[in-house]
């Protein structure tokens, strides 16, 4: 073995001696690329088509379609390794018109003290079925929820190699948002009168434990470019300052070669709209909660029948989650 070997071989040593065990005994560096390495084009269509079909029923709230896609989150949450929040990870409510839902929240632990969380929401209701037609319902929104399934196993896989963060991820699939946004109030308010379990100090988990708003919301569509035949494009709705300036930073480094807009296709009145009105993020940003949201835009297929799932544009959709990942793990 010649020398510079050697000394190459002594520092590998050293570099995983200070390592936590489980990246030694995977034999890397901890770094963002682990928990990229999880994410598969495939696992994100399977996500979309599974919610889309049929059986489903459109995913309506308080129907037999949102609750059977209500537990299947909770299975997947499981499966993907997010803790819970209390003794299980679903979380009933009652949207504005009476109707049960639920909410399904898990969990990627950070090391603060108090630990404080990010919140990463995307709603998984529909239409339903109107007038005996089926709306699927694809981009409007399972292709948020896909997201939002490949953020958490992203990180949980982060923390499998060692890696911790100053702070939690919460990872809340909403019901009810084409009611009122019933699911994301009954959030805020299990959050304002302390009902859920603060995880690291058995205290009431409350607002004031809330650092960040990130809502996912219709991803998966590039039928709204933002110029005509670019369809690497993201919208991210916030105030303006350091999230936008982290994104600008997250898309340089990662050479992910995104078009970036901060505003509702240069409409201040459209912008308005979405960010502070009728988003599941805004009854927290009314709160005083920092919010971002990411979105591909509306279409001519939301709301429509024809929102299927063979209408997403999956590379997209992946090199957008990938981008989200990145994003929060700069902001943890």
């Amino acid at each position: 073995m010649t020398k510079i070997a050697k000394i190459f071989c002594i520092a590998l040593v050293l570099v995983l001696a200070g390592l936590p065990a489980a990246a030694q005994r995977r034999g890397y560096v901890i770094s963002p690329v682990n928990g990229e390495s999880v994410l598969r084009e495939s696992a994100v269509r399977a996500s979309v088509e599974w919610m889309t079909d049929p059986s489903g029923g459109g995913r309506a709230a308080g129907t037999v379609g949102g609750l059977r896609t209500a537990r299947w989150l909770a299975d997947q949450f499981q499966e993907i390794g997010l803790l819970p929040v209390g003794e299980g990870y679903l979380q009933e409510l009652r949207t504005e018109t009476g109707q049960k839902g639920w909410n399904v929240i898990g969990r990627v632990p950070g090391k603060g003290t108090p630990q404080q969380f990010v919140v990463v929401m995307a709603h998984f209701d529909n239409l339903g079925i109107l007038g005996g037609t089926l709306y699927p319902g694809a981009d409007s929104n399972a292709s948020g929820v896909a997201a939002l399934l490949e953020v958490g196993r992203m990180f949980v896989r982060m923390n499998e190699a060692g890696k911790t963060y100053s702070q939690g991820l919460l990872l809340v699939a909403l019901d009810g948002k084409e009611q009122s946004l019933s699911g994301s109030k009954a959030l805020l308010k299990s959050l304002e009168e302390g009902t859920l379990t603060h995880p690291s100090t058995g205290a009431p988990l409350t607002l004031a434990d809330i650092s960040q708003v990130v809502n996912l919301d219709q991803l998966g569509s590039t039928l709204a470019p933002l110029q005509e035949g670019h369809p690497h494009y993201l919208l991210m709705l916030s105030e303006p300052g350091a999230s936008r300036q982290r994104a600008d930073a997250v898309n340089r480094a990662r050479n992910l070669e995104l078009e970036l807009a901060y505003d509702y296709y240069g409409s201040k009145d459209f912008t308005k709209l979405f960010y502070r009105r009728i988003s599941d993020h805004c009854p927290f940003l009314e709160k005083g909660i920092p919010s971002v949201m990411f979105t591909s835009g509306i279409t001519l297929n939301n709301n429509k029948p024809y929102d299927d799932a063979a209408s997403l544009d999956y590379p997209v959709l992946t090199r957008r989650i990938r981008f989200i990942f990145y994003f929060l793990d700069k902001l943890l």
